[in-house]
């Protein structure tokens, strides 16, 4: 499976080892596995009804209601150019909190499934690699190496960029 992967946002400042060290959720999305940090993260259920919302990017499933909140919802999969696929068993929401320019929010993520949490040292996370002219990655914190595999770690602020979270949040007020 090959996909491309390109976003565009301003680029973060690159985080020291140190700093990405700590605990990652892992989850699939298709045959990759990729990592957000555990502090990110409020909530991993079952994918639930989702009512869809008019007017928004395909990759924006719509809200669902989480325990009397109307929580965004968006399709990783989707968001990454990956194909659309029937969710199944394993397919979860992962609630995760992010930080935009109103504030903090939480929007729900569906991924294929999760794996589990890791705790990486720093000397298991390498920069990314950069793919030369014309590829933006500011949503990447790096890259893990775990037991001979390579994991992406994700900064989820930036894979949820603040211009479409203003656009999500004027969609639900």
């Amino acid at each position: 499976m090959h996909s491309t992967m390109v976003m565009t946002a301003a680029h973060s400042p690159a985080l020291k080892n140190e700093d990405r060290a700590g605990k990652y959720l892992t989850f699939q999305l298709g045959h990759e596995e990729f990592g957000i940090r555990v502090l990110r993260v409020r909530e991993i259920m079952g994918v639930q009804d989702i009512t869809a919302v008019p007017q928004t990017p395909p990759h924006v499933k719509g809200v669902s209601n989480l325990r009397g909140k109307v929580v965004p919802v968006v399709d990783l999969r989707l968001k990454f150019g990956l194909p659309e696929i029937e969710y199944t068993q394993r397919t979860c929401i992962v609630v995760v909190q992010v930080e935009g320019g109103a504030g903090r929010g939480l929007i729900g993520v569906v991924v294929d499934g999760v794996s589990e949490v890791l705790n990486l040292a720093a000397a298991e996370i390498e920069d990314t690699p950069d793919f030369g002219q014309g590829v933006a990655t500011p949503y990447l914190m790096g890259m893990a190496k775990v037991k001979g595999k390579v994991k992406i770690l994700l900064d989820i602020n930036e894979v949820l960029g603040s211009r479409e979270l203003r656009g999500l949040e004027a969609v639900l007020s």
